[in-house]
C-alpha cells in the first residue's frame, strides 16, 4: 500500500484477518519514518549480519537504465510501535536517462509484517515493484488520463460505481491491444461507431482512408 494507507488500524485489520502487509512509510508517519531512516543512515556497529540483507536489480528500457536496491532489516522489531512489524525497508531507485545522461535518484522507506524467514529481500522487491505496476497502469491512469481526481461526484456510492466503470473500461481497452490509454480515448472519441462496437459483439467498421477522411 502507498503512504496514504499507512495507518495502524488498517495494518491491524489486515493481520487480524490473516493477511500480511507491505506499506510505504513517508512523512505522514513522522516518528516511524524517522526511525527507519536513521537505522539505514546510521546502522548500529553491533548489528548482526542476519538482521540485514540487500537485493539489487538492473533494467534497461524506455530510454533509461534503472538500478533498484532494496535493503531490509529486522533490527527495529520490538522498537517501533506498529502492528506485527517484522522488517523495515529502504528502496533506492537510480535512473539514468540514456539520451541526456541525466541521473535521477529516489529513496523510499517501508515496513512489512512479512518475517525474514518467509521472504527474501529479492522477493520483497518483486512485491514492491508489482504494487507500483498496479499504481501506474490503473490508479495513475484513472486519476490523470480519465480525470478521476477532478471528479465532483461525492454522494452515496456514485464514486465507487464510477471507479468500477473506469476499471472495466481499462481492462477492455488493454484486452483489445491498447497500451496508451490516452490514445485509445482520443481514438474512440473521434470514431463513436467504433466505440459502440467495442462495447458490443459487432466487429468494428474499418477506418476511412485519407481521401475520405478529408471529405468528412
Amino acid at each position: 500500500m502507498d503512504s496514504l494507507l499507512t495507518q495502524r488500524a488498517l495494518a491491524q485489520q489486515i493481520r487480524a484477518q490473516g493477511g500480511h502487509d507491505l506499506i510505504v512509510v513517508k512523512q505522514n508517519q513522522p516518528t516511524l519514518h524517522a526511525a527507519i531512516q536513521r537505522l539505514f543512515a546510521e546502522p548500529p556497529p553491533s548489528l548482526p549480519t542476519d538482521c540485514w540483507e540487500t537485493a539489487t536489480t538492473t533494467e534497461k528500457g524506455h530510454g533509461r537504465l534503472e538500478t533498484r536496491t532494496l535493503e531490509r532489516s529486522a533490527a527495529l522489531v520490538g522498537y517501533v510501535e506498529w502492528p506485527d512489524a517484522a522488517q523495515v525497508l529502504r528502496r533506492t531507485c537510480r535512473r539514468v536517462i540514456l539520451v541526456t545522461g541525466e541521473v535521477q535518484e529516489e529513496t523510499t522507506y517501508g515496513i512489512t509484517s512479512l518475517p525474514p524467514a518467509l521472504v527474501s529481500a529479492a522477493q520483497i522487491e518483486v512485491l514492491w515493484r508489482g504494487h507500483w505496476a498496479i499504481e501506474h497502469k490503473v490508479h495513475h491512469v484513472r486519476d490523470r488520463t480519465m480525470g478521476e481526481d477532478a471528479g465532483q461526484i461525492r454522494k452515496g456510492s456514485a464514486p465507487q460505481a464510477l471507479a468500477a466503470l473506469r476499471n472495466g473500461l481499462l481492462r477492455l481497452l488493454r484486452a483489445v491491444g491498447w497500451t496508451n490509454i490516452a490514445d485509445a480515448l482520443r481514438h474512440y472519441g473521434a470514431y463513436v461507431d467504433r466505440a459502440l462496437c467495442l462495447l458490443s459483439t459487432r466487429p468494428a467498421p474499418s477506418l476511412p482512408d485519407f481521401d475520405t477522411a478529408l471529405q468528412l
